[in-house]
């Protein structure tokens, strides 16, 4: 008889912020297939006889590739196993949870949700800025800065190059410059403010304030590294009410 794999979201690293749907998955699962960016805290959470199986990936160092981690889960559920599948943030946001959800659901296998604060959302509660404000922005958009197998980014700049709208860029470190280009390409402000937060909500959060035309030279000279998340937009003049400067620090020191 197959077991069932639960879809865990993580969240951004604080395990305060993981849901209690999230933490009673984890301890009912005799298996806990967790990616590169689950926090130790977090991952300390699961049954003390569960069999931990890593299956992280890393820029340009995909050491499990996706089609194994399918194999994987399907291994284990038909062993008769309850997997916990651990992604960061939010599954089903940039997180190939349905990819992974289809292929066990095409295999009969069953699959339990537990939605995770995605990044975007960690790192607006840390940093305090807001992805919509009154008189700032009125809509948020979220876009992946990287294109499976590196391919190059072809992105709506046009819709993303709204005003009055927050866009946050995750997996962007690699392809800041170009992404900033083609916003500016549609007439965004190079004066645009831009936040770029990594390991956010975690006791490593570093913080960079920087603008539109100046974060990708910013970005390299503060050797930003994944996990990095950028919001731009005119929001980021909220925070700490500092005027748009070069500020980088650490959050948590």
């Amino acid at each position: 008889m197959s077991g069932k794999v639960f879809l865990i979201g993580a969240g951004p690293g604080d395990p305060e912020l993981l849901t209690l749907r999230a933490l009673r998955m984890l301890q009912q699962a005799d298996v806990v297939v967790y990616d590169r960016l689950v926090s130790d805290d977090i991952l300390a959470l699961h049954a003390d006889a569960a069999q931990l199986i890593p299956v992280g990936k890393a820029p340009k160092c995909h050491t499990v590739p996706q089609d194994r981690i399918n194999e994987i889960l399907l291994e284990q559920a038909r062993a008769g196993h309850n997997v916990a599948r651990l992604k960061g943030g939010d599954p089903m946001v940039f997180g190939r949870g349905s990819e992974e959800a289809a292929y066990l659901i095409a295999r009969g296998v069953a699959v339990e949700y537990a939605p995770g604060i995605t990044a975007a959302q960690g790192a607006s509660s840390s940093t305090g800025v807001p992805l919509t404000h009154r008189g700032l922005a009125t809509s948020v958009q979220f876009v992946t800065g990287h294109r499976q197998a590196d391919k190059v980014l072809d992105l709506d700049w046009k819709r993303l190059a709204d005003p009055d709208s927050t866009v946050v860029i995750y997996m962007g470190v690699a392809n800041i410059g170009q992404i900033a280009v083609g916003l500016m390409t549609e007439n965004l402000p190079g004066s645009t403010p831009v936040l770029a937060v990594s390991n956010a909500t975690t006791p490593d959060e570093c913080r960079l304030v920087s603008r539109l035309d100046r974060i990708a030279t910013d970005a390299r000279t503060a050797a930003l590294r994944a996990p990095t998340l950028f919001i731009i937009g005119d929001v980021v003049s909220l925070y700490a009410q500092q005027p748009v400067a070069r500020i980088l620090e650490q959050a948590h020191g």
